[in-house]
């Protein structure tokens, strides 16, 4: 199964967990169990949080590549979409524990938590520029985390960060250096949350995203229709994701006047 969800006692977190081989890649069944797994935390009233890790030496590589060709690519956008809205509308906090690499897809996923705890081998990025397509929902959410500044370099080189500069930049909250960042994500909840009320925790998360969640929809919807309208018309789209998977350098259209 690639997505597993269980809850952990005793403090109500559920635990939802990638475990897909090579790398976790986020294609359209994974992202349709992620957004079973959420809907499932928004209806038990119980749950104090929701704990998103990964098993294997990496959180995830991005999105399955070959889901973003044309044929499928308005497919895999629409829903992945729903599921980042779903995580940010969802009113417990979603705690994000990241280790190895954190790439594309896989790093909007955790843009769409509350929190992320990296472990020190953690390196995250938008490398989407470099096959040629962008990161829409990254363009959304990485300057609420990052600033404007920070997320254009991210957004406009797709240059990785490790877990310091990360950290440095409010990439990442905290950095797990003797413990993996499961456990800091647990430890987290049983310091901060486990003596809150259930009920008054998700008024309260829901009023601190309210302003984030009504900025969200509205942009991620253009920034969908620039993708699948007009980004996915150019040559250099197709050619930088098919050179992605023919594992050859991409040769880009000239530049007209």
């Amino acid at each position: 199964m690639s997505v597993r969800a269980a809850v952990v006692a005793p403090h109500r977190v559920l635990r939802v967990t990638l475990d897909a081989p090579r790398g976790n890649v986020l294609d359209r069944a994974m992202v349709t169990g992620l957004t079973q797994a959420f809907d499932q935390a928004g209806r038990d009233r119980a749950v104090r949080a929701v704990v998103l890790d990964a098993e294997g030496r990496d959180f995830c590589f991005g999105a399955s590549v070959e889901e973003h060709l044309p044929a499928q690519v308005q497919a895999m956008l629409t829903g992945f979409h729903r599921l980042l809205l779903t995580m940010v509308e969802l009113e417990v906090p979603v705690l994000v524990a990241v280790q190895g690499r954190c790439l594309g897809g896989g790093l909007e996923l955790a843009l769409a938590g509350s929190r992320i705890f990296a472990s020190p081998d953690a390196v995250l990025g938008q490398p989407e520029v470099k096959l040629g397509v962008f990161a829409p929902a990254a363009s959304a959410l990485l300057p609420h985390r990052v600033g404007a500044a920070a997320a254009e370099d991210l957004l406009l080189t797709g240059r990785g960060v490790k877990a310091p500069e990360a950290l440095a930049l409010g990439l990442i909250d905290e950095l797990g250096a003797q413990r993996p960042p499961l456990d800091v994500a647990l430890a987290y909840v049983e310091r901060e949350l486990a003596s809150l009320s259930p009920s008054s925790l998700r008024f309260a998360t829901r009023a601190a995203r309210l302003q984030r969640v009504a900025q969200l929809r509205p942009t991620l919807e253009r920034l969908e229709r620039l993708y699948l309208d007009e980004l996915m018309a150019t040559p250099d789209a197709v050619e930088g994701l098919s050179a992605f998977l023919e594992k050859r350098p991409a040769k880009w259209a000239e530049v007209r006047s």
